[in-house]
């Protein structure tokens, strides 16, 4: 049944203020303002990243695919560019014990056509066993090349969690850029949606108006039960892995310590 308020022009509790059209317009077009601001500010710091120094990668560094051990410049597959995902991995634990925070970001970026067509490749890197990975690659249906950097250090390897960028010229390879932290959430056009809505990603930390939805905890809703409730509990798993085949109800994370 719905129901409406008694007075359809009043206030909605916990919801925008209600306005004509032009009022809306007005308040619209003052935003736009501070967005346009936003967007060039952004460019600034794109051309700041440009101008950035590199530095050169070993070229005996080589990492293992379904293939075996390649060099690190095949992943350029011919390309001058590549960016690099490094998701972390959890030895020995079961998928829906692999970190949450990495297969959201690897699920959005399962398509590189469009940074193909630019002359950039993609792939992705983990510190885990092949055995182990291509496994999980295989259950989440993945179609961007993933390889294996066990055993390899930095800037190929180290410390996981990171978006790198990498210029190859003939057999040479430079990291150009790193980020890790917030500065992934390019790869994740979720998150610029959900800070377009009302309610944005519904976490703690927001600045919300008074009366909207109280936020959880940061990433509340990457990990789902059975029937889609946002737990973080032992039956819970990464969202996307509900719809894979053959996912079921699991008892256990397979991994102990923080959530990521």
């Amino acid at each position: 049944m719905t129901t409406v308020p008694d007075d359809p022009a009043g206030p909605l509790p916990g919801r925008p203020p209600v306005v004509d059209l032009a009022a809306w317009q007005t308040a619209r077009d003052e935003l736009l303002v501070r967005e346009k601001a936003h967007t060039r500010a952004g460019d600034a710091l794109a051309a700041a990243r440009r101008r950035l120094p590199m530095v050169e990668v070993d070229r005996s560094v080589e990492v293992v695919g379904p293939d075996g051990p390649v060099p690190f410049r095949d992943l350029f597959q011919g390309r001058a560019e590549l960016v690099v995902y490094q998701h972390m991995w959890y030895d020995g634990a079961p998928h829906q014990g692999q970190c949450e925070g990495c297969t959201d970001a690897a699920w959005n970026l399962r398509d590189s056509v469009y940074l193909n067509a630019r002359g950039v490749s993609f792939a992705v890197v983990t510190t885990g066993r092949w055995a182990e990975v291509a496994a999980f690659v295989e259950f989440m249906g993945y179609t961007q090349p993933w390889y294996s950097v066990r055993g390899v250090p930095g800037p190929v390897g180290g410390e996981m969690g990171h978006l790198n960028c990498f210029l190859r010229d003939g057999d040479r390879v430079f990291l150009t850029y790193s980020t890790t932290g917030r500065g992934i959430e390019p790869a994740n056009a979720t998150f610029g949606l959900l800070d377009m809505t009302p309610y944005g990603r519904g976490e703690a930390w927001e600045d919300n108006p008074e009366g909207r939805p109280e936020g959880r905890h940061a990433c509340w809703y990457w990990r789902t039960d059975a029937d889609g409730a946002p737990t973080w509990g032992p039956t819970s798993r990464p969202v996307p892995q509900w719809t894979r085949p053959g996912a079921t109800p699991v008892e256990t994370l397979g991994r102990s310590g923080p959530h990521h």
